[in-house]
């Protein structure tokens, strides 16, 4: 675990596991110490890369069904942008890893070190559209429960397609400005990119997604469930939560390293990050299936409960879209 605070932010977005003076001793026996030093961060990592192939699968199977095989409507576009949010992420953070991990298992750096940041930036893409995308779908839901004759008579067709468009474009605008910025250019302004970062993510985007669920969930207590989709919004409430408990420690940390940087902090925030994005498939089965016999259940019908629960298709439907209308 290694401090550098006269250098954090390059540190942190060159992610470099430790100097390299550091990982080759001058004493000639470079292979087992140079890995015995970094024995925490290589475990963390290893746990880190099994959660996402393990959440690859999960998501992958819900691209499969939400884009191909169930009855498509405006929540479920959102879900699909969600799952291959989720998917790229999780595919970014264990390329990130295998790279990241590199040299301290073998003591030498590669070249294949020069992509690193490219990886970096993808990872924080992916990640800054699903918390992105949560937020939207708490606001929205939250407008249709307040004006739900809105929802049905005047919400916009292709609403759910322009608000994936639009968030997927922020979030590729300001990783973009980290990798060229701060990654590439090592620019004095890095940390007014970052800065913008976190404001967004910390300081809007985060508070929007929780104070519209706690409006939405006042509502929701103060009239009958039974008018409404409960699978629907458990499924919301329910990733929402998750969220807060392990994705946003990763905003929290970019936050830090203004001040800190930690390396063992970095890839437990990593871990907990990957776990976000592996348990929402498990979320939606889970809720769909409740209250069901498992012998007549599958994954296509409890995700058809959920979509397709009374109250849930009320507005106008769509066809989904990753990030644009086909």
């Amino acid at each position: 675990m290694d401090q550098h605070p006269n250098n954090t932010i390059h540190d942190w977005l060159t992610a470099s596991p430790a100097p390299m003076d550091s990982m080759v001793y001058r004493d000639g026996h470079n292979g087992t110490r140079c890995f015995a030093g970094h024995i925490p961060e290589v475990i963390t990592g290893s746990i880190t890369l099994l959660i996402c192939l393990c959440g690859l699968v999960g998501n992958g199977a819900m691209l499969w069904l939400l884009g191909f095989r169930i009855k498509r409507n405006p929540f479920s576009a959102y879900l699909l942008n969600l799952a291959v949010a989720d998917t790229c992420f999780l595919l970014c953070t264990s390329a990130f890893l295998l790279i990241y991990h590199m040299p301290m298992l073998t003591c030498f750096q590669p070249e294949l070190l020069e992509v690193l940041p490219l990886f970096h930036s993808m990872v924080l893409l992916t990640y800054s559209t699903s918390l992105y995308l949560l937020a939207a779908i708490g606001v929205e839901r939250c407008v249709c429960a307040l004006w739900p004759f809105w929802c049905r008579c005047h919400r916009p067709k292709l609403l759910s397609a322009i608000t994936c468009s639009l968030l997927w474009t922020l979030a590729c605008v300001l990783a973009g400005l980290v990798y060229f910025v701060c990654d590439l250019g090592h620019s004095g302004h890095c940390w007014m990119v970052l800065g913008t970062l976190c404001l967004l993510n910390f300081g809007f985007f985060t508070p929007l997604m929780v104070l519209s669920n706690v409006i939405l969930f006042i509502k929701l207590k103060q009239s009958s469930w039974q008018h409404h989709p409960a699978r629907l919004y458990a499924v919301i409430f329910l990733t929402v939560f998750f969220f807060l408990l392990f994705g946003i420690p990763l905003s929290v940390q970019i936050f830090l390293n203004f001040f800190v940087y930690l390396n063992v902090v970095f890839e437990i925030c990593l871990l907990l990050a990957s776990v976000n994005s592996s348990i929402n498939p498990v979320i939606y089965v889970l809720v769909g299936s409740y209250g069901k016999s498992r012998c007549k259940g599958s994954i296509k019908v409890a995700l058809q409960r959920v979509f397709e629960d009374k109250g849930g298709s009320q507005e106008v439907g769509e066809t989904p879209v990753i990030g644009i209308s086909p």
